[in-house]
């Protein structure tokens, strides 16, 4: 049997690296003799993640346009041609079969030289509205694997394959978990859970937004397990010392904190609404309206429109957050609902029908 080669390139946040390792692991199990190569931006958080999960990782020199003028744009075109020059020369060293980009900085010139080279290259666009880096990528493109309808607006519709966002499989079966999540974490069973997730950075916003309002949210007999990211842990580590609140910077068993959990409040990054579709508990959507094309907006709102969360915006959060949340944990008949058809939007197979799209182009 041939020995495949794969490169993956995607990265800057855990929504693009996690997906490409999904595809990785499911590649091997595939392939068990499969070379694979990851390639990112060398000062992003994917040079570590990665080797953790047991895969080699070249990094590019390659950042993204700032939106005002700064000495980073300045830059960008060296940064580009940099990374062109060195993709050209990974990719001749390696010499994939196939080549496919999650997203981030550094998938642009990787399939950039890709497609110039005639090598099969598969684009996995994980939000509702495209960046700019894949709706350039799309025209060379084989095939984009898509998690949501109608983007044929921005890609050729005969190389759109909807499958959905790869996520942790071990998330698939939460449900049976919940007393060892409780555990897990030490959390009261008598009680229930809230848990805030601002994604693995963290989001200013939502921290400020539970700090206001803790007293609110345990004067309503429910424990807070908060995950406030990295760059705010020093901040709100404080309130570890109050009862009922803990605060941590990153979640190392997100299926049995899922699991514990009664309610989430969420940012809406690609891949924070794919695992919730699947873990299926009642979901407050908080987007975050700082990023390229409002996309988390857009996210939320393709959950939200089939009735299957609920969205607040940042700017309504000061008038409408204490009724929303009120009136969530007070009416069961609501939570189910939006159990029931946020459960119905997953696509649990996901990285099993990307990897099927990969093996189709190589063995054709």
């Amino acid at each position: 049997m041939k020995n495949y080669k794969f490169i993956l390139s995607g990265g800057g946040t855990g929504g693009h690296i996690y997906p490409a390792i999904a595809i990785a692991n499911e590649l091997k199990s595939h392939f068990p003799d499969a070379e694979i190569l990851f390639v990112g931006a060398q000062d992003k958080m994917e040079m570590q993640k990665v080797p953790q999960a047991g895969y080699k990782i070249e990094g590019l020199w390659i950042a993204g346009l700032q939106r005002k003028l700064t000495l980073q744009n300045l830059m960008f075109p060296f940064k580009l041609l940099s990374s062109l020059w060195k993709s050209k020369k990974i990719i001749k060293n390696f010499q994939p079969d196939a080549v496919i980009g999650t997203g981030g900085f550094a998938s642009g010139p990787l399939l950039q030289v890709a497609n110039s080279l005639n090598i099969p290259t598969v684009i996995q666009e994980q939000n509702s509205y495209p960046g700019i880096t894949n709706k350039l990528l799309s025209k060379k493109a084989n095939s984009i694997c898509v998690a949501y309808d109608n983007l044929d607006r921005f890609f050729p519709k005969n190389k759109i394959v909807l499958t959905g966002n790869p996520v942790r499989q071990d998330l698939l079966d939460v449900d049976s978990k919940k007393y060892e999540g409780i555990t897990y974490f030490n959390l009261d069973a008598s009680k229930k859970t809230l848990l805030v997730l601002g994604g693995s950075l963290g989001a200013r916003r939502l921290n400020r937004l539970i700090e206001k309002e803790l007293d609110f949210l345990l004067a309503n007999d429910i424990q807070v397990f908060w995950q406030c990211g990295k760059l705010y842990f020093d901040e709100y580590q404080i309130y570890n010392k109050r009862t009922d609140v803990q605060v941590v910077a990153f979640i190392d068993r997100m299926d049995l904190i899922y699991a514990a959990s009664d309610f989430v409040i969420s940012r809406a990054g690609a891949s924070s609404v794919s695992e919730l579709c699947l873990v299926g508990k009642p979901t407050i959507f908080i987007p975050s309206p700082n990023v390229a094309e409002d996309h988390q907006t857009k996210n939320a709102n393709a959950i939200v429109d089939k009735k299957g969360a609920i969205l607040i915006k940042e700017s309504e959060l000061d008038e409408k957050f204490e009724t929303t949340f009120s009136n969530l944990i007070s009416n069961e008949n609501l939570q189910k609902e939006l159990s029931k058809n946020i459960k119905m939007l997953a696509k649990p197979n996901a990285t099993k029908d990307i990897v099927a799209e990969i093996i189709k182009l190589i063995k054709s």
